[in-house]
């Protein structure tokens, strides 16, 4: 980022208060109306920490690993997967939540087919949502559900393509 750029951002976002501090352009977040890209980027965020966190319970010394690991489990491909294992544990307005997410207007990456990417952005919507909403124990459960299920999917991959490479 340029220095213009990052100047550009500071003035966009941030002005001085009576006081000499900043002022705060909303007293409150409304959740439920901010656009589902919002609500993805708070659940992304939110995803990142808690895999982090688990992950501890597996590696505390190798940051590269666990960096690597980590990215890998929060990739499109593997939230896709946590969707389909979660989606019979939502409630009507959170699948409703994750339709809005899915359904916003994206750019997929190229690691992700597009609809992988689509649910992976409704799988984060969801988690951004119960987050904003401060749904801390509903959030909590969805996302260690979800993280199971990425376990339990890498390790049957791991599996097979041990026996794979059994036959070659």
């Amino acid at each position: 980022m340029t220095f213009a750029h990052f100047k550009l951002l500071v003035d966009m976002m941030f002005v001085p208060d009576e006081q000499g501090g900043v002022f705060t352009r909303y007293k409150e977040i409304d959740a439920d109306n901010l656009p589902p890209l919002v609500q993805a980027y708070i659940g992304d965020a939110y995803f990142h920490l808690f895999v982090r966190g688990k992950l501890l319970a597996y590696e505390q010394s190798k940051v590269q690993a666990l960096h690597e690991f980590s990215a890998q489990i929060v990739s499109a491909v593997w939230q896709a997967k946590a969707y389909y294992g979660i989606a019979p544990l939502l409630t009507e307005a959170e699948e409703a939540i994750f339709r809005r997410g899915r359904n916003a207007k994206s750019h997929a990456p190229r690691s992700a087919s597009v609809a992988e990417y689509h649910i992976s952005t409704g799988f984060e919507a969801l988690l951004g949502w119960l987050y904003l909403t401060q749904q801390n124990e509903r959030l909590y459960t969805i996302a260690e559900a979800a993280f199971q299920v990425i376990s339990r999917a890498m390790m049957t991959e791991a599996e097979n393509e041990g026996k794979e490479g059994e036959h070659d």
